[in-house]
């Protein structure tokens, strides 16, 4: 019981007929810039914590000879 291709269809058209093109426009920008900056603020995250991670340094194996 899911939604169908004419159901979505109806949806799309009574949005569009309460909202109107422009409105529909800037809400969809909206949601693109809020994604964005989701994005950009997970990375920002991942890329603090490798940095507060400690650095391991290379261990020096001696070599024969």
């Amino acid at each position: 019981m899911g939604l169908g291709t004419t159901e979505l269809l109806l949806i799309c058209g009574l949005a569009l007929l309460l909202f109107g093109g422009g409105k529909i426009a800037e809400i969809g920008k909206g949601l693109g810039n809020g994604i964005r900056n989701f994005k950009q603020g997970l990375r920002a995250s991942d890329d603090d914590e490798i940095e507060d991670s400690p650095k391991k340094e290379p261990s020096k194996k001696p070599t024969p000879g």
